[in-house]
């Protein structure tokens, strides 16, 4: 059986769709070299940003580093200064006189003022019973002096204050109080306790009693300080405020 010949019309659509998969073909190939091209030129600039470049990271990094070993250092070495402290404080402290235990506590180095204020209140302490007027003006030069918390003035203008012996005027005792009145929370219910007893100590014994039961009343008081100023009402005759009122 013969075949017919193809219609000239047939050879030109067959040579048409060879040409078209040639194309596609020289298309997918130029594509292709176009992507390895595009690829190896930023493989080629990421390398010569890197040269140029890269010390930054290794120097961020090594100051990172650095940095965080120096902080544990320093913290660690904080610690330890406070123990030392600690340590010496509880040393001058076991000694079996008070002029001893006050001369150990003089001899402690305080590597903060925080630290010198703690220091100083014991030593006060200390000395309270022997030297209460030594022991009061070193409270007040302690409560008047720069660079400590102010929790710490103020705990050391109250024992100042309420030192039997002090030597300090009641004028001034009172004005002392007064100012510390003016703070809040138990600072404020601390002074006015101090206070009643400077009114009872002038005589001023209603006076005493108004401070003494709105210290009772109080809610920010706290069970020691109700039951102290309770006991000064009852001994004085005074009638206790009933709770709620």
């Amino acid at each position: 059986m013969c075949h017919a010949s193809p219609a000239p019309w047939q050879g030109r659509v067959y040579a048409l769709r060879g040409a078209q998969r040639q194309g596609v073909s020289r298309v997918s190939d130029t594509d292709s070299f176009i992507d390895e091209v595009s690829e190896e030129v930023r493989r080629d600039r990421l390398f010569r940003l890197m040269r140029r470049y890269g010390w930054i990271a290794v120097v961020l990094v090594l100051l990172l580093v650095g940095g965080t070993a120096w902080n544990e250092w320093r913290k660690a070495q904080e610690r330890q200064t406070a123990q030392d402290f600690g340590d010496s404080v509880l040393a001058a402290l076991e000694a079996d006189s008070r002029d001893a235990r006050a001369a150990g506590l003089a001899g402690v180095d305080a590597p903060n003022p925080g630290a010198a204020a703690v220091r100083d209140l014991l030593a006060a302490a200390e000395a309270s019973a022997a030297t209460p007027q030594d022991a009061a003006a070193r409270l007040l030069a302690l409560a008047q002096g720069s660079g400590i918390e102010p929790v710490y003035r103020q705990i050391a203008t109250l024992k100042a204050v309420a030192m039997p012996g002090s030597g300090i005027p009641v004028d001034e005792r009172r004005t002392l109080l007064e100012g510390l009145a003016l703070a809040d929370g138990m600072t404020r219910l601390l002074a006015e306790e101090q206070l009643a007893m400077i009114d009872i100590e002038t005589g001023d014994t209603a006076s005493a009693l108004d401070r003494l039961s709105a210290v009772v009343s109080d809610a920010q008081a706290t069970a020691g300080l109700r039951r102290r100023a309770s006991q000064v009402i009852v001994g004085l005759g005074g009638t206790l405020p009933v709770p709620g009122e």
